[in-house]
Parts: C-alpha cells; structure tokens; sequence
C-alpha cells in the first residue's frame, strides 16, 4: 500500500515536460547550471564539517549514504557519487529518472536512481547520513509534512541541506519577472510565487518537524559579474539551510 505523499501533480507536470534538457548548460535548466557551484560549495563544506570528513582526500564521502530527493537529471546526486558517497536519487517526475539514470552511464557513476517520493522511502523505512532536499519545498502540496518525511528518512544524527526561495516583492522580482518573463530561463509559470517560503518560516517547519537548524545562508547572484555567491546575510531570493536530526531520536 503506497503512502500519502505530498506529491503535487501539477508541478511535478511542469518538471516533466522539461526532462530531456536537464543536462543542456544553455537550456531551460541554465538557471541550476550556473548555481550548481555555489550549491555544491555549500553541500560539500556542512557534510565535511558536520562529518568530519577532508574534502581534500580521496573519496571524502565513503561511508556516508546519501538521499537526493527532487534529483531531477543528477545534478547533485553526480557530484556526491564521485566524492564517494552511495548515492539514491529519487524524483517524483517519472520522465526524469531514464535520463539521470543514462548520463551516469555515460559518466561512469553508480547511482541508485529511483521513481518514488520522500513519504514512500519513509514509510519503507530507508534511512540516510544525509538529505539534500534543494528546490523542491516550495513545490510541494504540504510543506510540514514533506519536511517531516525528509526527518524520518535521516538517520540520529543525520545531516538535511534545504534550499528554497524567499518569498518577497524582489523574489517576485528576480524569480519569476526576471527569470521566467525577461530572460525566459525558466518556462512561465515554472514558480509560483505564493508557494515560496521565507527564512522564518522555513525554520518553523523544519524546527516542527523535529530538527535543529544549524546554519542558514544566502545564494546570490551578480548581474554584473554573471555568478553566484554564497553570502550570509542576504536571503533575500535564494537561500539554503542546514539542519540536524538529534543523535537520541
């Protein structure tokens, strides 16, 4: 019996239907190319520092498994296999998982690509080191319950990094004006900017779901110099957060 999930079909739709340009640096998924080194410097930093790991050695993340829930082409879940982490990357978009499942081929890379949703691999009791959970909160149905599931799916002690988009007049600027309408990066319609989530309320429900946020910061982007940064006090658009399941639970 499969379990209640927070699925929301119309946005898993939009996803979709944009499944075969996820690994097109120039196509409607450039927005995450060019963030993706920003993220991956903020992922590698807090599961080096929460685990102990040296990011300098050879296969820093051996040992550790590792959940990329909304994995989409494997942006993430690439990066992770090859610092040596065993890596599940699970997308609610079933169109997502052949072509994540086919550029690891081409790269080599053993990743265990699967079609289900955070409340499932819950309810099967699978449990993780770590849960990257980036971009997908706010296109859930029910965001406490998500956050929940992705709790239960962290071992005592484990790590969940969680990126979203503030919900403000300049995120309706630069999210949806700016990256869906001027630049079209993103197809219109891509976000919805009610279902964006600010900082507060992003803690209140990961903190009500039984996790401790540890550490939150800002993904920025200079129009000038065309790159991301990380900053720790503006969260005015894109930010992300770190958070700890209790070693007792």
């Amino acid at each position: 019996m499969q379990s209640a999930t927070t699925i929301d079909a119309s946005e898993v739709a939009k996803f979709e239907a944009m499944a075969s340009e996820w690994w097109d640096v120039t196509g409607k998924f450039r927005p995450l190319h060019m963030m993706n080194p920003c993220r991956l410097d903020y992922i590698t930093e807090q599961i080096a520092a929460e685990f102990g790991r040296d990011l300098t050695g050879p296969s820093p993340f051996k040992g550790l498994r590792l959940l990329d829930i909304g994995c989409g082409g494997g942006l993430l879940s690439e990066p992770m296999a090859r610092l040596g982490a065993t890596v599940v990357g699970a997308d609610a978009a079933a169109g997502n998982i052949p072509v994540a499942q086919i550029h690891a081929a081409q790269s080599g890379l053993t990743i265990d690509y699967r079609h289900t949703a955070a409340e499932d691999l819950a309810a099967a009791g699978e449990q993780f080191d770590v849960v990257l959970n980036m971009e997908v909160v706010e296109h859930v149905s029910d965001p406490q319950a998500y956050l929940t599931a992705c709790r239960q799916l962290l071992k005592p002690g484990g790590l969940m990094l969680c990126s979203t988009i503030n919900r403000n007049p300049k995120s309706y600027m630069m999210a949806i004006i700016g990256a869906e309408h001027v630049m079209r990066w993103l197809p219109k319609g891509t976000h919805e900017w009610a279902k964006f989530i600010t900082p507060d309320e992003l803690q209140n429900l990961i903190t009500n779901a039984g996790l401790s946020v540890v550490d939150r910061k800002g993904f920025v982007f200079n129009p000038l110099l065309w790159s991301w940064s990380i900053s720790d006090r503006d969260l005015s658009v894109n930010y992300v957060t770190a958070s700890v399941k209790p070693a007792t639970s």
